[in-house]
């Protein structure tokens, strides 16, 4: 038996033993869906050559200030990101977490950084997602007014993506008509409205609450940011970590997966059939 037969053996055994499955998730997640890599300044500007030209960083673009002082710009981006979300189909990743979820007594929660609603498209019960970078499909305004915060489902971008510039009208706050920005933790964020990502929050401490055997699957989680990597290892239980480029895991009991997500859930699912 080679050694990658042994492991996938091992985690559809972990998952035998479960009672719930926390998934935890950063944007490799995605990659397999066709969304841009953001990995690295190089990753970013490939995604985004306007940005690129001006040398403008993920960090400049993803903050409230820009919002301020460049909203068409910021717009353009998060415009652009919007649509694409909108538009991608969840890869059999997610289809093949939800089956896993179906075979345990306690089912799944989803603790993710990715603002991209990929989990609730494909599927997922919103009382059983935590978002804890907050949602693109979730609008505020960028003054914080009352605390409101709204569904962008009404807001259409229309985008130059040469320029990154959003061409069509800003979306604006019912409250003060002022321009709105996305419900996303920004970088050097203070007015980010928390209570939707807070009220995820409390659901998923009472999950764990409850739940005595919890398996941790992560997937494609970095260590730049590391919120997701922290969660999952924050856990007692074990962990499968599926991570192309750092799947180090701190602990014997944990199983570490060298590879994308799609692969790894494929080969795991295959051995659970």
């Amino acid at each position: 038996m080679n050694e990658s037969h042994h492991l996938f053996e091992r985690c559809a055994d972990l998952i035998h033993q479960a009672e719930g499955l926390l998934i935890t998730a950063g944007a490799g997640m995605g990659v397999d869906s066709g969304l841009p890599d953001f990995r690295g300044t190089e990753g970013f500007w490939r995604a985004y050559p306007a940005l690129a030209q001006s040398k403008v960083h993920f960090e400049e673009i993803a903050s409230p200030s820009t919002f301020e002082s460049n909203p068409a710009l910021a717009w353009g981006f998060y415009g652009h990101r919007l649509k694409l979300y909108r538009e991608t189909v969840p890869h059999e990743g997610f289809r093949i977490l939800r089956d896993i979820a179906a075979m345990l007594p306690h089912g799944a929660f989803v603790f993710t950084s990715n603002v991209d609603g990929q989990f609730l498209k494909a599927g997922f019960s919103p009382s059983q997602v935590c978002e804890v970078h907050g949602s693109i499909h979730h609008m505020q305004c960028q003054h914080g007014c009352m605390n409101n915060v709204w569904s962008a489902k009404d807001f259409a971008p229309e985008v130059d993506d040469v320029k990154c510039q959003l061409v069509s009208p800003f979306p604006a706050c019912p409250i003060c008509n002022e321009i709105a920005r996305p419900n996303i933790l920004m970088f050097g964020d203070w007015k980010w409205i928390d209570d939707r990502q807070q009220q995820q929050q409390a659901r998923l401490d009472e999950w764990l609450g409850r739940v005595n055997r919890v398996l941790t699957i992560e997937i494609g989680a970095g260590s730049h940011i590391s919120t997701v990597r922290q969660m999952s290892e924050f856990q007692t239980g074990p962990l499968i970590r599926i991570n192309p480029i750092k799947p180090t895991v701190p602990r014997d009991k944990d199983v570490s997966l060298k590879m994308g997500g799609l692969e790894a859930l494929t080969r795991i699912w295959g051995k659970l059939g």
